[in-house]
């Protein structure tokens, strides 16, 4: 079956490896899509989208949430070297500030998949959220546990914004963006209770909004 023939209605039910069960049904060009960074007080949200051939594997590549970070860092290697495509994009704080985290998360993604080269028959995406695209896709509960394809892309999207936070870290050496990323850790809070928030806060966020000064 080609990917241009699936109906979105020939998707479900799910199998436990639905990347697998699309490749015996046909399809090869598979991105799985991922993103990080929803949750933090600063910084963007980063979304990932990898291809796989059929050959690849990665013996205990997972949602990367669940490795170390010396793991990250190997399978970031690994995948960035293998892939047959791969594309990172971020949405940043301001733009999170305007559209709301959901929306720049789906904004981050969908980018991510547009800029694929080659691109895909079809998308699988982590999470229970369709794109703003035209592709054939299929959002899969825990994707990054069940499909290679996404946890690679989970991969890539954290180990790259991981990277990115430590580099703001030598701009605003004072929250210790190197140590929580971002996140509202109890060291995050109480700097920005003493420092106020910098540019790359989000400042809708309960957590920092307490602290920006009128407008």
């Amino acid at each position: 079956m080609s990917a241009a023939r699936i109906r979105q209605t020939e998707l479900l039910p799910l199998a436990s490896d639905p990347e697998a069960d699309f490749r015996r049904q046909g399809v090869s060009l598979i991105a799985g899509v991922d993103e990080v960074g929803r949750g933090p007080l600063a910084g963007p949200v980063v979304a990932a989208a990898v291809i796989l051939a059929a050959t690849s594997t990665f013996p205990g590549l997972t949602d990367s949430k669940l490795l170390t970070p010396a793991r990250r860092e190997s399978f970031d290697l690994q995948v960035r070297q293998e892939a047959l495509s791969f594309s990172i994009q971020a949405v940043e704080a301001l733009e999170i500030e305007t559209l709301g985290i959901l929306a720049a998360s789906l904004k981050a993604m969908a980018l991510a998949v547009q800029n694929l080269n080659p691109g895909p028959e079809l998308v699988l995406i982590d999470g229970p959220w369709r794109l703003p695209i035209h592709h054939t896709q299929q959002p899969v509960i825990k994707g990054d546990q069940r499909c290679l394809a996404i946890a690679a892309a989970s991969v890539l999207a954290k180990v790259y914004r991981d990277r990115l936070m430590q580099h703001y870290h030598q701009l605003y050496p004072q929250y210790n963006f190197a140590g929580h990323k971002g996140y509202a850790t109890r060291e995050h809070l109480a700097a920005l209770r003493r420092w106020g928030p910098c540019p790359l806060h989000r400042r809708t966020f309960r957590g920092v909004k307490e602290w920006c000064g009128p407008g």
